[in-house]
């Protein structure tokens, strides 16, 4: 009943990693033309991977594919691009006053 239960979780968070990726590309248009919104380029990047990194659970959870190497390295890619994406952000708004 557990697995049954894990599997409908993990159906349901690649559902969502779907929407993400289609909210992460209707965004692109938005962050291109105000130049403000610089750093936003950067965060949908790691929108992208984190619709990756879901879909790599999903995968794992299903024992279909599971690779210590990606699921290590994804997320710090992910937190990477948040950090440089919240120092950009940062210097943006420093500039602006």
């Amino acid at each position: 009943m557990v697995l049954y239960f894990e599997g409908i979780l993990k159906i349901a968070n690649l559902f969502l990693a779907v929407v993400a990726g289609i909210i992460a590309i209707s965004l692109i248009r938005v962050s291109n033309q105000r130049l403000e919104l610089r750093a936003w380029k950067l965060l949908i990047i790691a929108l992208v991977f984190f619709a990756i990194q879901e879909i790599l659970g999903a995968l794992r959870a299903f024992q279909i594919y599971s690779s210590p190497f990606l699921t290590h390295i994804v997320p710090s890619v992910i937190l990477g691009l948040l950090i440089y994406a919240l120092a950009i952000q940062l210097h943006i708004n420093h500039a602006s006053k």
